[in-house]
């Protein structure tokens, strides 16, 4: 059985630029199905809050994010921006290091 999505909403955000983030895709239904199969294919994090996410279908595609929404999708960027630094810390101390293969004692 397939989880019910309703809504599906993909920011986009480049630091190096003045803005805030922008709204790249916004969908109900099988768009939001196929916005979320997407971003699993580009393995992009998503996070589920479907009450931002519908705040976030009224912004225009294109268009940046309203001000009043700015505090919280800081807020979860950041955690975002955390939790991958972490994760690349630790691939990188798991790749260096030389796990022995297990030895079958018959």
């Amino acid at each position: 059985m397939q989880d019910k999505i309703d809504v599906a909403v993909a920011l986009e955000y480049e630091p190096d630029k003045n803005g805030a983030p922008r709204v790249l895709a916004a969908g109900f239904g099988e768009i939001a199905r196929h916005i979320l199969e997407l971003a699993r294919q580009e393995d992009i994090h998503i996070h589920e809050n479907e009450t931002l996410a519908k705040l976030l279908t009224k912004v225009p595609v294109g268009s940046e994010i309203p001000e009043a929404a700015y505090q919280l999708i800081a807020e979860l960027l950041t955690f975002l921006y955390s939790t991958d630094a972490r994760l690349a810390e630790k691939m990188s101390a798991a790749e260096r290091q030389i796990i022995p293969p297990k030895h079958n004692n018959r």
